[in-house]
């Protein structure tokens, strides 16, 4: 079920739900506005997205959409999806991790300063999108899958692709193709289930 508001996501998430109220109360001593984006809290200014909050089984977390770009405040910074993600970069906690508002802030406060100043790590994309070929195979075979595959977004696309692509062995390969005719076939974006 989505939530509408950062309250309900924060009351979903028990086990999380003191440090995500820190996290949050803290952020709104800023100028930035909350708002709820692809399920979870996402803070923008001026409309454009500057950091978000997120609750996982065994750590929840705050990451910057441009937390490449911070100079001062680093340390505690970790690109989740190395070699992939060029611009995000995130702070995870775990159970016991003391959250500290003069460490945090300043984080949040630079994030803030370079939004406002509009510096922006611009994504870098490749024109075009490589289809492993069990996929191509795969679409020539069932229609279904085709039409499926080419009414979605590029980056749907892209992740599909990549999906097979990344499996080293041909049996995961083949694992991985047989979980995801499905939801072409449904038109779902790999990662949809994440959205809420």
């Amino acid at each position: 079920m989505a939530v509408s508001k950062v309250e309900e996501y924060i009351d979903k998430h028990p086990k999380w739900k003191k440090q995500l109220w820190q996290l949050h109360e803290m952020i709104l001593t800023t100028e930035l506005e909350p708002a709820i984006k692809w399920g979870g809290p996402v803070y923008t200014l001026n409309g454009k997205n500057v950091l978000g909050i997120g609750a996982f089984k065994n750590h929840f977390g705050i990451w910057f959409f441009n937390g490449a770009l911070l100079k001062e405040n680093t340390s505690l910074l970790v690109n989740a999806q190395e070699g992939k993600t060029k611009a995000l970069r995130q702070i995870r906690f775990e159970e016991g991790d003391e959250l500290k508002v003069s460490i945090l802030l300043p984080y949040i406060q630079e994030a803030i300063q370079n939004q406002s100043e509009g510096k922006e790590v611009k994504p870098v994309r490749s024109k075009k999108i490589e289809i492993p070929a069990l996929l191509s195979e795969a679409m020539k075979k069932d229609p279904e899958v085709k039409s499926g595959f080419e009414a979605m977004s590029p980056g749907c696309k892209r992740e599909y692709a990549e999906y097979i692509s990344e499996a080293k062995r041909e049996e995961t390969k083949l694992r991985r193709l047989e979980k995801i005719i499905p939801m072409i076939k449904s038109k779902k974006g790999l990662n949809d289930k994440y959205k809420y």
